[in-house]
């Protein structure tokens, strides 16, 4: 096993993919899409149960951009809750606990576990808290996350670079790992170690990703990978997304009933 992959399968090290950038122009169609679709008006999808569902933004995004799924999982019948962790430009570990804050008051107000739904990076630190305390999630799912390792367009990388020596500078160099996969912080330790099997995941994705490489956005088990067309960003207005999530989320209850 290589130095720079994890006992789990993770890839410590980062790496420039050329990926279709270009493709991200389009976003604006995925969300025309959604908006004629009927599954954004709730209608045949399945409805919810009123559990929690923390919805977390993606690499540089706050809650800002998640205002539409955050709406539509209420009107099919959950809870939404936003992430709360404010800009994701920050150290992993430090995302991670305010995200469990997040989560613990979901559990305490709703009285039963928690879903959790990520964006690109968002994922990766919903299977980070899932994997620190599963005893409080009800499912995790992921679009478009990174959690096998970071394998991003060059100009991503750069501004993981850019957001790096800003932590540096904000926390000093006590931690030259820090905003890595070498990292030996709980929160990127949890993402190596994996979600636990008796908690249902599922990993949403597309092949024409022109921010980070599909391939590692994807469980070593098919039956959890739900492929889908449309942009990386678009994710979260995708109409084939909704339909989804509405039915994993569905699916996790059956699992745990």
């Amino acid at each position: 096993m290589s130095a720079s992959t994890s006992p789990g399968g993770f890839l410590k090290d980062q790496q420039s993919t050329e990926r279709p950038l270009w493709r991200e122009a389009f976003v604006g169609l995925d969300w025309l899409a959604l908006r004629s679709s009927p599954v954004y008006y709730g209608l045949g999808v399945p409805r919810g149960d009123g559990s929690a569902v923390v919805v977390i933004p993606g690499f540089l995004g706050t809650d800002i951009y998640l205002q539409e799924i955050y709406s539509w999982l209420r009107r099919i019948g959950y809870r939404p809750y936003m992430s709360r962790i404010g800009w994701n430009a920050e150290c992993i570990n430090t995302l991670v606990e305010r995200l469990s804050e997040t989560i613990g008051k979901a559990r305490l107000e709703t009285g039963g576990k928690v879903h959790l739904v990520g964006h690109s990076l968002g994922g990766v630190l919903a299977r980070s808290a899932t994997a620190l305390t599963p005893e409080r999630i009800a499912s995790v799912i992921t679009l478009g996350s990174p959690f096998r390792g970071i394998r991003s367009h060059p100009l991503v990388l750069q501004a993981g670079e850019r957001i790096r020596a800003r932590i540096h500078r904000k926390n000093g160099h006590n931690q030259p790992d820090c905003y890595t996969g070498y990292c030996g912080c709980d929160a990127v330790v949890a993402v190596q170690r994996g979600v636990p099997a008796s908690i249902p995941q599922s990993a949403i994705y597309t092949r024409s990703d022109g921010i980070v490489d599909w391939r590692v956005c994807v469980t070593d088990d098919p039956a959890t990978n739900f492929e889908v067309t449309g942009t990386h960003v678009g994710l979260v207005f995708n109409a084939s997304v909704y339909r989804l999530v509405a039915e994993r989320l569905q699916f996790s209850r059956n699992e745990t009933e």
